[in-house]
């Protein structure tokens, strides 16, 4: 074997996983509603600001943006500490700081309100190697109204094989489940993620689901007030064997 020069290609550090995905959200196109005006502002080197007006016939709103970075510099020629706070005409607040720990190693806590009551608290701590990025998050809703969220976790383990669940209600209005599914008989294992949305003010509620074989489904419940009527409205298609299954149902109460 010669002493020449190695041809082999090094792999680089993938970066966040923040930025992976938002390299994804890039791609497609995002909706447009109403009129928006956005004014940015460059104050300095270190400070920027953002003014939003969003004019629909929805609900107008305002937001403005305030954005803060520091001179710690690391490789990948970020500059720490990072803080970005915004708010909106109603009040709500979305915030987030991200400080260097070490030259590897990233912090990140992220708070978000709804007019007084706060919603959600996230903290991110990251660390970067040569060729792969590892993130731990520790999520935790409304922590300071004391007010926890539901969670269920179950795992039941036999000879026909394992079954396992996660059930997380977030707030009043969103409630998500993951499922486990493996058989030692059929030899088949499935994944399935389902999540309901409930809408009081339109009296509906809004129900999906999506598993590992491509089905995905939805199903819509609609109280037709004052009547005691409930139409409920669901579809599923299963896109490996090239199947629509849909269908209504009247429920008098």
């Amino acid at each position: 074997m010669g002493n020449g020069t190695s041809t082999e290609r090094r792999l680089r550090n993938p970066g966040s996983f923040e930025r992976l995905h938002r390299r994804c959200k890039d791609v497609f196109p995002q909706q447009l509603e109403g009129v928006k005006l956005i004014i940015n502002k460059h104050l300095s080197n270190h400070f920027q600001a953002a003014h939003t007006i969003h004019l629909s016939s929805m609900s107008p709103h305002y937001h403005f943006k305030a954005m803060y970075s520091g001179d710690q510099q690391a490789d990948s020629d970020e500059s720490f500490p990072q803080a970005l706070g915004e708010v909106d005409s109603t009040g709500s607040l979305n915030a987030q700081c991200v400080a260097l720990l070490a030259n590897r190693i990233r912090a990140k806590a992220a708070f978000q309100t709804q007019q007084e009551r706060f919603q959600t608290w996230q903290f991110d701590t990251e660390y970067r190697g040569d060729s792969f990025t590892a993130t731990i998050t520790l999520g935790n809703p409304d922590i300071i109204s004391e007010s926890a969220s539901h969670w269920v976790g179950t795992l039941n383990i036999g000879r026909g094989g394992a079954h396992a669940s996660y059930y997380h209600q977030a707030n009043d209005q969103v409630q998500v489940g993951v499922g486990f599914e493996a058989s030692t008989q059929t030899q088949d294992t499935t994944f399935s993620f389902g999540y309901q949305l409930d809408i009081p003010k339109a009296n509906m509620v809004f129900r999906g689901s999506l598993d590992s074989n491509w089905v995905v489904g939805g199903l819509l419940e609609k109280r037709l007030a004052p009547l005691p009527l409930t139409l409920t409205l669901g579809a599923f298609i299963d896109h490996l064997r090239n199947k629509l299954q849909y269908g209504f149902t009247v429920t008098v109460c």
